[in-house]
């Protein structure tokens, strides 16, 4: 797979993963988080198109980790 393939994939599935994170009734210190993460993956999208995969596939792993930390606390990682 094309690191541009992978990074695709990726925000893809943040994008999924966001949905169910933005009906929740988030704490203010949440929401920072949970909008940092977004903003980590507009930065993805920035990168990826100004052709540095590096940096973009950077961006997308922290902006998983932060929406994975508000899906744990809340459940949603469970299948």
């Amino acid at each position: 797979m094309k690191p541009e393939e992978r990074i695709d994939k990726d925000l893809r599935i943040f994008e999924e993963n966001i949905q169910p994170v933005d009906e929740l009734n988030l704490t203010d210190k949440e929401v920072l988080v949970k909008d940092m993460a977004k903003r980590y993956y507009e930065d993805t999208k920035y990168y990826l198109k100004i052709g540095d995969s590096l940096t973009s596939f950077a961006c997308i792993a922290y902006a998983h980790g932060l929406l994975d930390s508000i899906r744990i606390m809340y459940n949603l990682n469970e299948e």
